[in-house]
């Protein structure tokens, strides 16, 4: 488990197979992928296959990290980056369990995932999405110093919202 950073309340660390069932448990909640577009994995094997052909790391020199509470050592969820070659810009993401929302968790590891991405990473600039409807990631969002860009269809039948920060 390659841990990548540390705020004064988590470890955020590379996900691995042994996420599984955290990542399977994650997204049965429908509050929870709402609005991300996502559905849920049928089993904890689906959710473990994802997990082995995640192929971010390798490719890019990183991705989405598990968020780990250091106090209890649980996994609250996950948030960190993901470039897309086909638009070449790289976006913040973050997802917990409901539970854990609310208690400032995704700010907190947002805000982490933004100054390692200008520090550590040297990347220039970073997006965010999130649909209309979600005020509560476009706050998070906000928080942690993105700009409203401008709007875009998220699918059919939702419209979104994109974000922005630069270094």
């Amino acid at each position: 488990m390659k841990e990548i950073l540390q705020t004064e309340r988590l470890i955020l660390r590379e996900l691995n197979t042994d996420d599984a069932e955290n990542f399977y448990k994650l997204n049965l909640n429908p509050n929870v992928i709402k609005y991300t577009g996502n559905s849920a994995f049928k089993n904890i094997n689906e959710a473990q296959e994802f997990l082995i052909n995640y192929q971010d790391y390798k490719l890019n020199g990183f991705g989405r990290w598990a968020v780990i509470e250091k106090s209890s050592n649980e996994f609250l969820g996950w948030c960190g980056l993901k470039y897309d070659g086909n638009l070449d810009e790289t976006d913040i993401g973050f997802r917990f369990f409901e539970e854990c929302w609310n208690k400032g968790f995704a700010t907190e590891s947002a805000k982490a995932c933004i100054g390692y991405a200008f520090e550590t990473l040297k990347l220039k600039t970073i997006v965010g999405r999130a649909m209309t409807e979600n005020i509560a990631s476009i706050k998070v969002l906000e928080k942690i110093g993105l700009k409203f860009e401008k709007e875009f269809d998220f699918d059919e039948n939702n419209k979104g919202m994109i974000y922005k920060i630069l270094k």
